[in-house]
């Protein structure tokens, strides 16, 4: 099996150690961060507030515009 060595930040290493399981390899856990079973905009338009004509796109817009509008309240603007 043929292997890849990366540079990474030392705190991003540090996140991903916290992330390791007992007996578990780096390469083992970013294949289990990694692995993608189902695609999560299959499930777009089940939770309130959201439809299923939605793309992601125009959630994303949605969502960053809410988002701001709670920032804005937060903050009394």
């Amino acid at each position: 099996m043929a292997t890849k060595t990366i540079t990474i930040r030392e705190d991003v290493y540090e996140r991903l150690a916290s992330e390791k399981r007992e007996g578990e390899s780096f390469s083992d856990l970013l294949e289990r961060l990694t692995k993608t079973e189902a695609d999560p905009l299959e499930s777009a338009g089940a939770w309130e507030g959201t439809t299923f004509g939605e793309t992601r796109d125009e959630w994303r817009k949605k969502f960053d515009r809410d988002a701001k509008e709670r920032r804005n309240a937060l903050s009394g603007h």
